[in-house]
């Protein structure tokens, strides 16, 4: 199986890393000349946490080559992954180029985290929305949305390389998660804003609370458990009235001037500054790796799809 890949960032090169060590050959498409030093680091993270969430081998690690010509990425690909920036100009025209000379065949995912596919598609190319989330080749999480169909073959390749691809009822942008993930943001925001909490108080109260809990279960199991014997219908009996109370600010969005920028920024480096971004990456990667790996025992969220995935891998060739 192939896979082209077209942008080298940082999910591209979790795309890449994802399908090489799931057995793929993958193109690489990206003209900075620093592309292929990027997708090499991403890989080397992958190979060092993507294997330890198995007790067995994964398939044999696909061959990786960078084409300078777009056509030539996408020639004879059963699966092309578009992650070029945020702009839906660069999209339409990258999607387009795709279109024109990959296989009538292929599954062309866009891995954009806020477009629609009505939009990607408005000048003629095809293309569904195939979102995945940092580390690519760590968490499972797909959001499929576009012509049935097509997010029907994608999910089914999606599940044989370990990844839980999740299709929306309907399109909506920013699709779930990063919708979910937003509203936790703004509020955030606000909090350092004004003085309530630093950025590591933020990050203790959720990796110290609820973040163990949705790794899990996620929110609405979560809530009905709170609700105890009577479960969800007592839950929002009880706690329903609060969400008209003036706590959150979700409706409001701080202005990230400059003030506010600096705030951030420097009691992030007094959080984190001590450690480099690789460093950090290893030490999430490890952190998932433990976490994922003590789910599998239940077949829980991630773990259950890491257990489901094992047992479809075929038996190592004895050496």
């Amino acid at each position: 199986m192939r896979a082209a890949v077209i942008g080298g960032g940082v999910i591209g090169g979790g795309w890449a890393a994802r399908f090489l060590l799931n057995g793929w050959d993958v193109a690489l498409f990206d003209p900075d000349p620093e592309a292929m030093r990027r997708v090499a680091e991403v890989l080397e993270n992958a190979r060092r946490s993507l294997p330890a969430l198995y007790d067995r081998p994964l398939p044999p690690e696909g061959r990786l080559a960078r084409h300078d010509d777009l056509a030539a990425a996408v020639a004879g690909a059963d699966w092309v992954q578009e992650s070029v920036p945020e702009r839906l100009d660069l999209k339409h025209r990258v999607l387009a180029g795709i279109a024109a000379a990959a296989p009538a065949e292929a599954i062309i995912g866009s891995s954009t985290s806020g477009f629609r596919p009505s939009e990607l598609t408005a000048q003629g190319a095809r293309a569904i929305v195939a979102h995945p989330f940092n580390p690519v080749y760590l968490l499972p999480l797909v959001e499929l949305s576009g012509e049935a169909g097509a997010c029907a073959g994608a999910a089914g390749i999606l599940r044989g390389i370990g990844m839980y691809p999740l299709v929306l009822r309907r399109e909506i942008g920013a699709h779930i998660a990063d919708r979910l993930l937003e509203a936790v943001w703004r509020e955030a925001l606000w909090l350092v804003r004004d003085g309530i909490a630093t950025t590591a108080e933020v990050d203790e109260a959720i990796r110290m609370g609820f973040g163990l809990r949705w790794a899990q279960m996620g929110l609405f199991e979560t809530y009905r458990i709170a609700g105890g014997e009577a479960g969800m219908r007592h839950f929002l009996a009880q706690f329903g009235p609060a969400l008209a109370w003036p706590w959150s600010r979700l409706t409001d969005v701080p202005d990230l001037d400059a003030a506010l920028v600096e705030k951030i920024a420097a009691q992030s480096d007094a959080q984190s500054g001590h450690m480099s971004i690789r460093g950090l990456e290893r030490l999430r990667d490890d952190n998932l790796v433990a976490m994922m790996r003590a789910l599998r025992a239940t077949g829980s969220g991630a773990g259950g799809v890491i257990r489901d995935h094992e047992a479809g891998l075929p038996p190592a060739v004895a050496g």
